[in-house]
């Protein structure tokens, strides 16, 4: 039997992993032996998902799109962690960081984009690497940093106005920061929207909450130790605790350069995607430079893996690639964009169609070339996006009266049907997946929104499409569309919502994590299971709950909240922020006698030791004595006070007893997130009781007002009255009550 070839892919990114799926599937013989590196530690994942993993709407696990079991599974030999150093093209040869070395027929270079970051002074540590506080946004490594930098932030600097830059302000406005995004040109997003266009994006972004610096040029990270702020070429300082560059990306070819093969701004490559340089080598995806184009954006390396994959597969195969039509659909910040084509009119007979409705965040915009759409902009409003998309993909012929396409369902026409549109036409422009491609699935038996999206990828990138995937469905399963009841269950591994599982744990006494997963779970347990049964647990049964130490995160294990260098932050509890000079004393002690790096006041009127080694943390506790302040957990957190009654002339209650009778009661209380609550001894709300979880104000007469539902994050909300009560008594039952029923339901 002759030896397989050997395809090697530099890349394990959305490219790479792409092609090696699309070899696969077309390679059902195994005739090439497919081997992959990886810089990072994962599995390939979807990056179009950073921004929700860094905001919490999604998380980490969500955005996988081939976990490391995958490759196994489809015979993909794998170097996760691996950075590829140098490749001997005489001896086609790849050589790998760890010393690792592998023998190739045909070379495929997926290695995609680096983020640029300008010459900006003190951007740097004296090691050449991004100094503390300052990071890009490209990887998921990236969004754990700036996470772990906004815990301890309150206002972060996000230089470049691009889409990425846009992602990262809308994540840390999400962690509740103060966001300034600073851009060098007059209007964001210049590359994608007109002036027009850009306009009514910053007037709704500002609405959210983002603060607009335009035409400015950063040329100072200030602060020594910590990041202070940025200082502009004008001279003008801004202060800020983090800055995070978006202000670009390079195509990753500085190792296709050193390997001798031909590089501009990208790896060129021909229409069959072979470098012009040696036809065993090819490259696809960000780094390719193809007819003298860079595409950054996925669904032309989609395009790329298929044709790469036909030509590898099919020996004699004459597939080549001719380039891309680029459209996209987006979402910045939440907001529905689609974009298509050229921006601007180029040539005199151009006409440009265009309607604005600033007040509602609404701009849409026709560029009309000879009777056929040359481009688009449609932003805040998306009913119009599939017939354009359609019109733009298949070059067709636009119909007399434009507003037919920029209102199809309020001038007589309709807004086009999934059923309207030929299998050829792309639902999912995230993972590049056809109508055709979900019909398919549905036809071969996949009758569930998850069973499609996890069989097609279709709706699992941004998730606009999600409604035309389920058009599909319905359309192609003869009214035998059935739901999937996994997407009810409570946590992964125990297939029951969570009604079911409270009344199957009671009845049957189920005390612990492991006799849970051991009597009810139908597969193999994980961390969200774990985690998600021990906070329900401990909620039902109180203090008869089994306490399993392999249950929880490592957080609670050892009651400090970990750091991005991965030591710890302990927060000792200071109820309703009222301390002695003697706890204070012992606190400085304890921060001398372990040379903690940082002693910081928190939000919550509490001190917080950070930088602490985890092998230190027992006698960090010991020495100080003090109960934990529950920082790091999803329980009830702190109380914050005013003065009240006791010093205040203008206090009409008590606060600080009603704040520290509070903690006292309800410290450490598990709850499925984090609830922070706040007293205020008179209406002024010095203590912004209002904007709490949950709060209480002191009004005339010697009652209290108590608020529920209150947010002081990216979206600020005043609380909701609840009731109005006469005592501190009452307060506590009330609150107490209220808090219950979130954990329940």
């Amino acid at each position: 039997m002759p030896a397989r070839e050997k395809l090697v892919i530099i890349g394990n990114g959305m490219a790479g992993a792409r092609l090696a799926d699309e070899v696969r599937s077309r390679d059902a013989g195994r005739a090439l032996d497919v081997v992959m590196f990886g810089e990072e530690r994962y599995g390939n994942y979807n990056r179009i998902l950073l921004s929700g993993v860094l905001a919490g709407t999604h998380d980490p696990k969500d955005i996988f799109l081939n976990p490391i079991d995958w490759y196994a599974a489809n015979d993909v030999r794998v170097h996760l962690g691996v950075k590829v150093i140098s490749i001997d093209r005489d001896a086609k040869t790849v050589i790998g960081s760890n010393g690792t070395a592998e023998k190739y027929d045909h070379l495929v270079f997926a290695t995609g984009s680096n983020a640029f970051v300008p010459p900006i002074k003190g951007i740097y540590s004296e090691d050449g690497e991004l100094r503390d506080g300052v990071s890009v946004f490209r990887t998921l490594d990236d969004c754990e940093r700036i996470s772990n930098q906004a815990e301890h932030s309150m206002r972060a600097v996000v230089i470049g106005g691009g889409l990425l830059g846009l992602e990262a302000a809308r994540g840390l406005l999400g962690k509740g920061l103060e966001v300034h995004v600073v851009h060098l040109m007059p209007g964001l997003m210049e590359t994608q929207l007109d002036k027009a266009a850009s306009q009514t994006l910053q007037n709704t972004l500002a609405e959210m909450g983002v603060r607009m610096h335009l035409e400015k040029a950063t040329s100072q990270v200030l602060g020594k130790s910590q990041v202070t702020g940025i200082r502009f070429a004008d001279g003008s300082e801004l202060d800020a605790e983090m800055v995070v560059v978006s202000t670009g990306i390079r195509a990753n070819a500085g190792l296709a350069r050193e390997a001798g093969l031909e590089v501009e701004r990208g790896i060129v490559v021909n229409d069959d995607l072979s470098s012009t340089s040696d036809e065993s080598v090819y490259a696809i995806g960000e780094c390719a430079q193809h007819r003298g184009t860079v595409y950054g954006l996925v669904a032309p390396a989609w395009e790329q893996a298929k044709t790469l994959a036909d030509r590898l597969t099919s020996p004699g195969s004459q597939a080549t690639y001719s380039g891309s039509r680029i459209a996209t659909k987006l979402k910045v910040m939440g907001v529905d964009l689609t974009v298509m084509g050229e921006k601007e009119a180029k040539q005199t007979d151009d006409e440009e169609v265009v309607y604005s409705e600033p007040s509602t965040g609404i701009y849409k915009k026709l560029i009309v070339r000879n009777g056929r759409l040359a481009g688009a902009i449609l932003l805040g409003d998306p009913d119009a996006a599939p017939t354009l998309l359609q019109a733009f993909d298949r070059d067709e012929a636009l119909p007399e009266r434009k507003s037919e396409l920029l209102f199809p369902s309020t001038v007589g026409g309709t807004v086009q049907s999934t059923e309207d549109l030929p299998e050829s036409a792309q639902i999912c422009n995230c993972n590049g997946v056809t109508k055709g491609e979900i019909a398919g699935a549905v036809q071969a038996g996949k009758r569930t929104m998850k069973a499609v999206c996890d069989a097609t990828r279709a709706g699992t990138g941004c998730g606009t499409c999600k409604s035309q995937v389920q058009e599909i469905i319905v359309a192609f399963s003869d009214g035998a569309i059935e739901e999937d009841p996994s997407e009810h269950y409570y946590v992964p591994a125990v297939p029951m919502a969570k009604p079911e599982l409270v009344e199957t744990v009671r009845e049957r006494g189920l005390r612990s994590v492991s006799a849970v997963v051991n009597a009810l779970a139908t597969k193999e347990e994980d961390a969200v299971t774990k985690i998600g049964l021990a906070s329900l647990l401990k909620t039902i049964w109180a203090s008869e709950y089994e306490d399993e130490r392999d249950a929880r995160f490592i957080n609670d294990r050892v009651h400090a909240n970990i750091q991005k260098d991965g030591t710890f932050s302990v927060v000792p509890r200071i109820y309703g922020g009222i301390t002695t000079p003697a706890d204070l004393r012992r606190i400085a002690e304890v921060a001398e006698k372990h040379n903690v790096p940082m002693v910081k006041f928190t939000g919550g009127q509490r001190l917080d030791l950070l930088g602490i080694p985890k092998e230190k943390l027992p006698a960090v506790w010991a020495d100080l004595g003090m109960p934990s302040g529950h920082a790091y957990a999803k329980s009830f957190r702190t109380c914050k006070t005013c003065v009240g009654t006791e010093f205040c002339r203008f206090g009409v209650g008590d606060s600080t007893a009603l704040g520290v009778k509070i903690e006292q009661r309800f410290q450490g209380l598990e709850s499925p997130h984090k609830m922070k609550l706040a007293v205020s001894g008179c209406p002024r709300n010095c203590a912004e009781s209002t904007t709490k979880d949950l709060g209480a104000v002191a009004i005339e007469g010697g009652k209290w007002e108590i608020y529920i539902g209150g947010a002081a994050g990216s979206n600020v909300r005043k609380g909701d009255v609840l009731c109005t009560v006469d005592s501190n008594d009452e307060v506590l039952k009330f609150m107490g009550r209220f808090m219950q029923y979130y954990r329940e339901n």
